[in-house]
């Protein structure tokens, strides 16, 4: 079973949140509504995990969209799975995990992102997390805040 976290359905939920608001009368819009029930149940059932085959479509759809508003890679552009590592040091990926990528499906995808991400060794949560930072459309701030000596 390929399962979705609990987590990945909270954020696609408040993708949706900011997407789509609520109504003045509290109805909320059909993508939130239904990642929202598979939400409640997975509380009420104490799972931490949804296998993506058995989600609702309207919720798996909701849920693929907030999926592609996401990095589809962790790479930083320093692989060294081909230097030999199995485990590269930029990304965390395995070496299996880096040559099969764009065969993987969504929900691997966000397991195998899930796990480099508790584990924060690669070098991408650290030394270099420059390159995993989202890229602003916004320029550099060239704004002087403490007066020159």
């Amino acid at each position: 079973m390929t399962g979705i976290h609990i987590t990945d359905i909270e954020s696609a939920i408040n993708y949706w949140r900011a997407l789509a608001p609520a109504s003045l009368e509290g109805a909320l819009a059909t993508p939130t509504r239904a990642l929202a029930e598979v939400y409640a149940a997975m509380v009420f059932q104490h799972v931490v995990e949804v296998d993506e085959f058995t989600l609702p479509q309207a919720a798996l759809q909701a849920w693929l969209a907030w999926y592609d508003s996401t990095p589809d890679t962790p790479c930083i552009a320093i692989c060294s799975t081909s230097q030999g590592d199995e485990e590269c040091k930029g990304c965390g990926r395995t070496f299996a995990e880096v040559q099969h990528w764009t065969a993987l499906r969504p929900a691997e995808k966000r397991q195998i992102w899930r796990r480099i991400t508790l584990a924060g060794k690669a070098w991408r949560f650290n030394r270099y997390a420059e390159r995993a930072a989202p890229q602003s459309d916004m320029p550099p701030d060239t704004s002087i805040t403490a007066p020159l000596i």
